[in-house]
């Protein structure tokens, strides 16, 4: 027997009849006449061309019949709510995930203690983090399998809005032992016919860092290209170049004494972090929450979260980058400086 959405109705109608023995409540909690209610009834009597109410009697009593249909319609009717609330529940859940894509650099930092934050305010919600190049964030947020991406440089367009989030200060990066490690801070003259490991060309940072270069008149020689710090990083590690390298993204290898950051004096550069969506996309009560908290002035993480370590001096006494202390709009603090971005 097909159960149409008309019958199923019927049936919960009848159930209702035979828990309240009366037409009116039954009709009251269905939101229709009692006249319905009673012809609803008479028809599956009709159907089945059996008497399921007895209605000699006052209040109404269920028939032999009556109450075996009773039992029986009971039982699917639960069923069917029970799977009703399942999927409720289960939507519910699927709009509670929120899908972020973030750049390498963004992933590898501080995000991590942003997800325990956010889970430890909202645990009914999902945060998935994916980890891409940046032209892959773009790409997730505008096919919609990503809420929303965190990129470097970001820029707004026709499909896309950008969001400020931060900014983070462009250290020199170099080896312990590359010649330049043993000054205490360095100006980007210092650079000039440097061997330098650099991004990929196609990168927005990479076009920033070398206008950045051009501003100061520097010239360096370009070694190596990589698409993520990481691998720059490694790079270095090995002797082969130095760097222009955000600074919350060095802090775990300068505390382990495989890398080197140095501070610009003279001129400051920075790579401004932003959060970009679809602009006529309606993002879920939970994205827009974490969106809100990345944001907040308290949103930024502190020093003592990022870097447990001891001493920003190293064991040679000159300073080493370490976790710094975050102004309110979660762009770290520096002396006075002209910011090139």
């Amino acid at each position: 027997m097909r159960l149409k959405a008309l019958q199923l109705n019927a049936l919960v109608v009848y159930c209702d009849v035979a828990r309240y023995r009366s037409y009116s409540q039954a009709a009251a909690a269905n939101n229709i006449s009692q006249s319905a209610a009673s012809q609803i009834v008479l028809q599956l009597e009709r159907r089945m061309q059996v008497q399921l109410i007895d209605r000699s009697t006052r209040p109404l009593q269920l028939t032999p019949l009556g109450k075996l249909y009773y039992e029986g319609c009971k039982g699917l009717v639960e069923q069917y709510l029970e799977l009703e609330a399942s999927i409720r529940k289960a939507q519910t859940q699927l709009e509670a995930t929120v899908q972020v894509a973030a750049i390498y650099s963004v992933g590898l930092g501080d995000m991590g203690l942003h997800v325990e934050r956010f889970s430890a305010q909202h645990p009914h919600v999902k945060v998935l983090l994916e980890y891409l190049h940046p032209d892959r964030v773009h790409e997730r947020v505008l096919e919609g399998t990503a809420d929303f991406g965190l990129v470097s440089f970001p820029r707004k367009s026709r499909e896309l809005v950008a969001l400020p989030w931060r900014e983070e200060e462009m250290v020199l990066t170099c080896s312990p032992s590359h010649p330049l490690a043993r000054c205490r801070t360095i100006q980007a003259t210092q650079l000039a016919g440097a061997k330098y490991i650099g991004f990929d060309k196609g990168l927005m940072i990479r076009r920033e860092v070398d206008r950045f270069l051009r501003d100061q008149g520097v010239a360096v020689e370009v070694a190596l290209e990589f698409d993520n710090i990481e691998n720059i990083k490694k790079a270095i590690e090995v002797s082969a170049g130095v760097a222009l390298l955000p600074e919350p993204t060095l802090r775990r290898e300068v505390q382990a004494g495989t890398l080197v950051a140095l501070r610009l004096t003279g001129s400051r550069l920075v790579r401004p972090l932003g959060i970009i969506q679809r602009r006529h996309h309606k993002l879920s009560a939970a994205a827009k929450q974490f969106i809100e908290m990345l944001r907040q002035p308290d949103g930024a993480v502190s020093t003592a979260e990022a870097d447990s370590g001891p001493s920003s001096d190293g064991p040679d006494g000159r300073p080493r980058l370490r976790g710094r202390r975050q102004s309110r709009n979660g762009t770290a603090h520096a002396s006075r400086k002209t910011v090139v971005t």
